[in-house]
């Protein structure tokens, strides 16, 4: 997928290659050359740069590090290289020397590159997943560079070494496929940025003409700096986004001190006081959502937390649904039977039980013997076939009564609130301890939380706005509320909420009023709720 022209333009503009900076003096890494659609503009530079600060451009041979794995690639970008130094009046000799320091037939991932540390590592890196590429190759991969684990495409290997040969406070520029940033593949690169590297800027452009054939490649722009972390300027576009708005956009992410363009109906932009600082996931979102998601994640505490008791979990995951949950348990002692509340009966916002029981084979923490309970007995061994054919079964013979999860009786008596897995929107329901959920169900428990208060804030558009901007979505935009995007939540100190405020929240969760629960957060967090739902109105228009 080559890059138009434009577009290599940007990224050299937004890495800080630039012609008014002395270029001779630094060294500029291009990982995967291809037919040299970021070599020929930075060779450009280069000799307006050499120009201007009194370099002869023959002596650059150590300013340009160009790689392609194929011989045939960097040979095309070599004639390209040698085309565009002859039109420059170099002499044949020097464009041919040049072209042939300046551009390697190696692999990016493999070579040797003691000794080279470079201020600028600009590129598109290949698209492949390593299932595809030959296993002894991929094994050598994923030996060299601890990012590579998993089914990892292979551009998270070009981020890994294109950061291990940054010079101190220089700087990567990539436009690449951002699904690294949520997917569990990338993990281990967002942990090694984090932890060793500053994102400088990013710049989305999934709905933009960015390469020269059409492709689907959810492509952004990542500007990676080897210092610390300091502001993230994040700019999303549109499919109008084009050349003149790029100019805009780099007046702004390249000046420190420059004032932000005007969002319009090509781009939108803000400045978030710091990147993300875990690993696990980075959000996703408009800007305006992303610097409040920042504001938030700074100044407030997750939903789980252990000064409040407050605990986020799933129900329990049976492995064998058709034994273990049944309306017709005919001769298992009752003291087994455990009322189960599934996704279907909270559908109307207050429990509706279906009358399914869990057969619970186990009493705090440990797996009942059967001999006690010859009525489950009885019960399991008449569905043996289907119980111990499951996975967990065969691993553990000698139990194979076992549910794949633990119960723990106890939570059935405990106040809680239930969130279906999958809905268009939050949907926390209160169950004043009657019944255990299922695992199409999470749950959050409290000891010091008013559980109906805290719904009202589940409820509200501050916990779709966290959950959305973390979870997987599914067909139709329905958002996945797992327990770890549930724990994105961040809630504000229980003691300080006043009582009417509470009784705002209360009474918005009692009656399924989300517009009236976003009134009442809100102001909690420090957000003015008219402006917030001025925002959530422009973004649905313009998506």
């Amino acid at each position: 997928m080559f890059t138009r022209r434009w577009v290599v333009e940007l990224i050299l503009d937004l890495v800080g290659y630039r012609v008014d900076e002395d270029l001779g003096a630094a060294t500029v890494v291009e990982p995967s050359c291809g037919c040299g659609a970021f070599i020929v503009p930075i060779v450009e530079r280069l000799a307006e740069s050499c120009g201007r600060y009194g370099r002869r451009l023959r002596d650059m041979a150590g300013a340009i590090w160009g790689f392609d794995l194929l011989e045939h690639n960097a040979e095309y970008t070599r004639k390209a290289v040698m085309d565009t130094l002859l039109a420059m009046g170099e002499p044949n000799e020097v464009a041919e020397r040049l072209s042939g320091e300046w551009v390697r037939t190696d692999d990016f991932l493999l070579a040797d590159h003691r000794g080279l540390q470079a201020d600028f590592v600009v590129g598109n890196p290949p698209y492949i997943r390593l299932e595809e590429v030959p296993t002894e190759v991929s094994d050598a991969y994923r030996r060299e560079l601890p990012t590579m684990r998993g089914r990892a495409d292979v551009f998270v290997g070009f981020y890994e070494r294109g950061l291990s040969v940054l010079a101190p406070d220089g700087r990567l520029a990539f436009i690449c496929a951002d699904r690294w940033m949520r997917n569990q593949y990338g993990e281990r690169l967002r942990s090694l940025v984090v932890d060793n590297y500053a994102i400088d800027s990013l710049v989305v452009l999934h709905d933009v003409d960015a390469f020269e054939d059409p492709v689907a490649a959810y492509p952004a722009i990542t500007v990676l700096r080897n210092g610390p972390q300091g502001s993230a300027k994040v700019v999303d576009t549109s499919a109008s986004f084009g050349a003149a708005d790029a100019e805009q956009v780099v007046a702004w992410l390249a000046n420190p001190d420059a004032d932000p363009p005007r969002s319009n109906d090509s781009f939108k932009v803000a400045e978030l006081p710091t990147w993300f600082s875990s690993g696990a996931h980075w959000p996703a979102g408009a800007p305006h959502d992303l610097e409040l998601i920042a504001f938030l994640e700074e100044h407030f505490a997750p939903i789980e937390d252990r000064r409040t008791g407050t605990r986020v979990g799933i129900g329990v995951a049976t492995g064998c649904d058709d034994v273990f949950v049944t309306a017709q348990a005919d001769g298992v002692e009752s003291s087994r039977l455990l009322p189960l509340l599934t996704a279907s009966d909270i559908a109307n916002g207050e429990p509706a039980w279906g009358g399914q029981f869990l057969v619970n084979p186990w009493e705090d923490g440990r797996l009942v013997d059967l001999a006690d309970f010859p009525g489950m007995a009885r019960y399991l061994e008449s569905h043996a076939d289907r119980v111990r054919a499951r996975h967990v079964a065969k691993r553990q013979p000698e139990n194979w009564h076992r549910t794949i999860d633990k119960v723990d009786p106890s939570l059935q008596a405990r106040p809680k609130l239930l969130l279906p897995d999958m809905k268009a929107a939050a949907h926390p329901v209160f169950d004043p301890g009657a019944y255990y959920p299922h695992h199409n169900l999470y749950f959050v428990v409290s000891e010091e939380w008013d559980l109906e208060v805290l719904g009202g804030i589940l409820l509200s558009d501050v916990a779709n706005l966290l959950v959305g901007a973390y979870c997987v979505k599914m067909r139709g935009g329905t958002y996945r509320f797992q327990a770890q995007y549930l724990r994105k939540i961040r809630v504000p100190d229980p003691k300080t909420l006043s009582d009417s405020v509470s009784e705002d929240l209360r009474s918005a969760f009692r009656l399924r009023d989300r517009p009236a629960a976003s009134a009442a957060a809100w102001p909690l967090y420090g957000v003015d709720p008219a402006r917030r739902l001025a925002q959530s109105v422009v973004a649905r228009t313009e998506s």
